[in-house]
């Protein structure tokens, strides 16, 4: 694969419970009989819970190194190894307190910054078993024809090319409807002899300040609360992560909230964070690789291919865009305006075929997102909805 040249960037760029034993209630009667194993029991128990504590702390470097030691042989006290662990001596006791609780060792990894690490623990989890569909569709970006026109693109997926564009507000279906609902009230009111200027006045005053200053957060964070529009924020989203994961890209988090996202640096109404080693090196040298950015496009464009392929149009995405374009920009040479617009068709089109593919696996990571699933119960609802299929 040819390599594009590309200017060096300083920092490395991140892209933007289940039921469980309550250690707590377990009492032993000890006896003579039972009381060596009795405290084995017990020690077992304790590290179990210093594991809990990692994982509401997020703190993904203990919760992982905890696990992966809980495995190790123990050292006895004539120098020789046992094969006993903690999960050996909790399963004597019929106690399964081990294998179900290693997923969560994803729910630490928002707060972590060294997103080698977080690539360290989606590894560990590969390598028990956890996740057998992660980084599946790795290759799939070499596959298919380069050159996707907008009739290629709309005999593919029976879209126009209009409709897989993101929408400024006020433009789309459901945000159109708000803002004629508003007018008309504003309408209403003053034919009624009630004067709302004075306050729409201030309202579009705030609403321009928080456009400038905030990105409109404040005005996300309100919108989110209209079902049909978070659920559209779930479904977009969940492309997101669903790509991200197929393609073998760990996931930090996924953030719902607008106010968290402007917080964490996250421009729009929320934000899917996922880590691209290969490109994050190509990055760091100055060089980037053909695939990587294949990679990349397709992870950023599944947004707006998961709401193509739910709702038959995409609303969200324009931050996205904006993203796409600042990279393409970076290269050296940069893109032309037609090589940005195929490079967006193809991108779009291999997400929306993905996620048709995959659509089972979709609908079960924005139910898990729905009810407030962290990442690790989305990451286990897809695997399961992955399995069920075959």
């Amino acid at each position: 694969m040819a390599l594009i040249n590309l200017t060096p960037s300083p920092n490395p760029i991140i892209f933007p419970h289940f039921l469980s034993p309550n250690l707590s209630f377990l009492s032993f009667q000890t006896t003579p009989r039972n009381t060596g194993r009795t405290r084995k029991t017990r020690a077992a128990l304790r590290e179990w819970r210093e594991y809990e504590e990692a994982v509401k702390r997020k703190d993904l470097a203990g919760a992982l190194s905890f696990l992966k030691s809980i495995d190790d042989p123990v050292e006895t006290v004539n120098g020789s190894a046992s094969l006993e662990s903690t999960r050996s001596r909790l399963a004597e006791l019929g106690l399964v307190v081990g294998y179900e609780r290693d997923w969560e060792v994803l729910d630490t990894c928002l707060n972590a910054d060294d997103m080698k690490l977080v690539c360290s623990a989606y590894g560990f989890l590969k390598d028990r078993g956890f996740l057998s569909n992660f980084g599946k569709c790795r290759n799939i970006v070499l596959e298919g024809p380069r050159n996707v026109t907008p009739t290629v693109l709309e005999s593919s997926t029976g879209l126009e090319v209009t409709k897989l564009s993101p929408k400024k507000w006020g433009v789309s279906g459901s945000s159109s409807a708000v803002l004629i609902a508003f007018l008309g009230g504003v309408s209403f009111l003053l034919s009624k002899g009630i004067d709302v200027r004075p306050n729409l006045a201030a309202i579009l005053g705030l609403a321009f300040m928080d456009s400038v200053f905030l990105g409109g957060c404040c005005l996300a964070q309100i919108s989110s609360y209209w079902p049909p529009n978070r659920r559209r924020i779930l479904v977009h989203e969940a492309g997101h992560l669903l790509t991200a994961y197929l393609m073998g890209c760990p996931i930090r988090g996924v953030i719902l909230d607008p106010i968290v996202a402007m917080q964490m640096g996250i421009q729009g109404q929320a934000g899917t964070q996922f880590w691209d080693e290969k490109m994050a090196n190509d990055l760091a040298n100055g060089r980037l690789d053909g695939t990587a950015f294949d990679r990349y496009c397709m992870v950023l464009f599944a947004g707006i291919a998961a709401e193509a392929l739910v709702y038959g149009e995409a609303e969200g995405g324009e931050n996205d865009e904006n993203l796409f374009m600042g990279i393409c920009i970076l290269l050296q040479p940069p893109l032309s305006v037609a090589e940005m617009s195929n490079q967006a068709r193809w991108s779009v089109l291999q997400s929306y075929n993905l996620l048709k593919w995959h659509k089972h696996a979709h609908r079960a990571a924005v139910k898990a997102l729905e009810s407030g699933g962290s990442l690790s119960v989305v990451i286990r609802s897809i695997e399961e909805a992955m399995s069920s299929s075959k």
